[in-house]
């Protein structure tokens, strides 16, 4: 049985953001602190991480354990109420991530996953640096220079 009437239920969830969440907040912050530049919700991008780094090819998703189904987590228990339906939307949920994880391999992206639980320091440290040290890769250019001729035949 829920704790709250349908109608501040539905005002509670309606708050639910997407991004710019307090998990995802962190590791932003701490990233930049460590003097790493990335891009934010890439459209271009399968599954728009909330993070990416296309020098280098990483993408990095912030995983709410909740929404996404952590295993083993304290965090990811399914409501009592309409069990079926969050059973459903969380299992769509984690197909959708392995979608989006499976296109970015495909395309030659690493792609790293940050549990809501398991953000530390010592996390965040561990992927600052690892970020850090892959190489560059080459940037590809997606404009094409059109060539003007001087002499059409």
């Amino acid at each position: 049985m829920d704790i709250f009437d349908r109608q501040k239920r539905s005002e509670v969830m309606s708050r639910v953001r997407g991004k710019d969440t307090k998990p995802e907040m962190r590791v932003r912050s701490y990233l930049h602190a460590a003097g790493l530049r990335y891009v934010l919700h890439d459209k271009k991008l399968a599954g728009r991480p909330d993070l990416s780094f296309p020098s280098r090819r990483v993408a990095v998703f912030v995983h709410g354990c909740f929404w996404h189904g952590h295993e083993g987590c304290k965090r990811a228990t399914i409501p009592a109420t309409r069990s079926e339906f969050w059973q459903a939307k969380i299992e769509g949920n984690r197909q959708r991530d392995l979608r989006d994880r499976e296109a970015l391999e495909a395309l030659g992206w690493q792609v790293r996953v940050l549990w809501q639980c398991s953000i530390a320091d010592a996390a965040l440290g561990d992927l600052a640096f690892e970020i850090a040290n892959l190489p560059r890769k080459e940037k590809t250019s997606h404009r094409h220079r059109s060539i003007i001729l001087k002499n059409p035949p």
